[in-house]
């Protein structure tokens, strides 16, 4: 197998742009494991999260050509994927509104109870969690996306997005609970 440690990212784009298969399968191989890892976050099963990260990366060398490189290139296939799991999410699940009672109650009844698990621990509940909380979760705690970009990218109101992450969070600490009572 040949190296790719010695190919520069502008090189690997230009060949990907010109449609060369060995440059497509370093950038594959560079930034799969990190994009696979990604995918499955959001899902609960290995053959979603391969489906997502196939889906993600044809994009990827459909649109290649598009990425400016302003920012990151790892950031832009990030980008991808996660779009890709959202487009996932949205021809599997629907997400049901909660009103602001309800959801400043959820946030408010439990302190942060996560620092008590180690960081694999806490990802297994997550994949575990349900497929709605899962996503939104998972977009506002650890890609950092704020509730109208979640909005916005999941085609919903601002309200459910915040409402679905709140549920999320009492979900989770109602595992964890229930761990530490075993």
């Amino acid at each position: 197998m040949e190296s790719n440690h010695f190919e520069t990212e502008s090189d690997i784009i230009e060949g990907c742009v010109l449609g060369n298969p060995r440059m497509q399968r370093i950038l594959y191989e560079r930034f799969s494991a990190k994009m696979y890892a990604l995918c499955i976050r959001y899902t609960d099963n290995t053959d979603d999260a391969q489906d997502i990260l196939q889906d993600g990366f044809v994009k990827v060398f459909v649109n290649i050509g598009k990425f400016k490189g302003t920012g990151s290139f790892e950031g832009w296939i990030r980008r991808i994927m996660v779009n890709t799991a959202i487009e996932h999410f949205r021809k599997k699940n629907t997400l049901q509104a909660i009103d602001e009672k309800t959801e400043n109650q959820l946030a408010d009844e439990h302190s942060n109870i996560f620092n008590l698990l180690e960081t694999k621990e806490l990802l297994e509940i997550i994949k575990s969690m349900p497929a709605g909380y899962r996503t939104v979760f998972n977009l506002y705690a650890v890609e950092g996306y704020t509730h109208k970009e979640i909005a916005v990218m999941m085609n919903l109101n601002e309200g459910t997005s915040k409402s679905q992450y709140a549920r999320a969070k009492l979900w989770l600490q109602e595992k964890i609970k229930k761990m530490q009572l075993k």
